[in-house]
């Protein structure tokens, strides 16, 4: 497992996340995708979730979309 501490805004607030994943790099719109999860998961709304076929673009444009912006992996 590695760690991985995703840095973004979140409805313009400054927020930090650390992930623990089984995987050898996590992409920005992986994150975004985590980060979605963990803002959103419970919601009883699962459109608000991308589509599984979605490009990293249309990832990172939903993000953006519920307020999950400027997301930096390290």
């Amino acid at each position: 497992m590695r760690e991985y501490t995703v840095t973004y805004l979140f409805n313009n607030q400054s927020r930090t996340h650390t992930f623990e994943l089984n995987q050898p790099g996590l992409p920005d719109h992986d994150a975004a995708l985590h980060l979605l999860a963990l803002h959103l998961g419970d919601a009883e709304n699962g459109l608000i979730m991308p589509p599984a076929d979605a490009t990293p673009e249309q990832i990172l444009e939903q993000a953006a979309i519920i307020g999950i912006t400027r997301i930096q992996v390290a």
